[in-house]
């Protein structure tokens, strides 16, 4: 950076001087010699014409150059300001891009999942229907076989004969003791279940007397 010395000089201390060179420390400090260099090199220049002209003691042309020095330096400032602003809401939009670019293709990923999982549900549908079909059974009941669980995982709130009501379980609440003597090693008492139980759900080596059988007991200890 320019020098700046008086050494020796006899002169008055001129009035803008010191304001001008303060300006040129502010610009530089920010930027502006690598952002504007040609206005920089500008502010420089008069500031440094202003010295030669103190020097050799011609008060008022350098005054004049201390002014236009602190006048280019105070607009140099401006511009540097507005830059910085500039780039900031550049930044600031390119990054919205980016989210806004990063959020559509979540958007496409989970739609294509979607479709994928409806694709593949529709095609196991598609196959246990022609499976059905071959055993002698409607579509409707291929499709009901289909779609019922063999486990549950407890949910916070739920009971067994909410559980037994479950259209994927049994459809029937009264059929909860069913459920509750498959799981008897995690069930001490069938009031009280857990969220996050996963029990299982008998059903290939259930007969139409165990189906009377539990409903009877349901019955008979009604689950409040």
């Amino acid at each position: 950076m320019l020098v700046l010395s008086l050494a020796g000089c006899a002169s008055e201390p001129s009035r803008f001087r010191g304001e001008a060179i303060a300006a040129l420390q502010r610009v530089q400090g920010r930027g502006g010699e690598s952002l504007f260099p040609a206005e920089f090199k500008s502010v420089q220049e008069a500031l440094a014409k202003g010295e030669a002209l103190l020097q050799d003691e011609e008060d008022e042309d350098a005054e004049e150059y201390y002014t236009l020095a602190l006048m280019k330096g105070t607009l140099l400032e401006k511009e540097l300001r507005e830059e910085k602003a500039r780039r900031k809401e550049l930044a600031w939009r390119a990054e919205e891009r980016k989210k806004a670019e990063l959020e559509r293709r979540a958007r496409e990923e989970a739609k294509r999942l979607a479709q994928d999982k409806a694709q593949a549900l529709a095609q196991a549908q598609k196959e246990t229907v022609e499976a059905g079909h071959k055993k002698g059974k409607t579509q409707a009941q291929a499709l009901k076989e289909h779609l019922l669980v063999s486990s549950y995982t407890v949910k916070r709130g739920e009971s067994l004969p909410l559980i037994a009501s479950q259209p994927e379980v049994y459809g029937d609440r009264n059929l909860w003791p069913l459920i509750y003597r498959a799981n008897r090693d995690q069930i001490s008492d069938p009031r009280h279940i857990w969220p996050g139980q996963v029990l299982q759900v008998p059903r290939n080596n259930i007969g139409r007397d165990d189906i009377a059988e539990a409903r009877r007991y349901a019955q008979e200890r009604p689950l409040h």
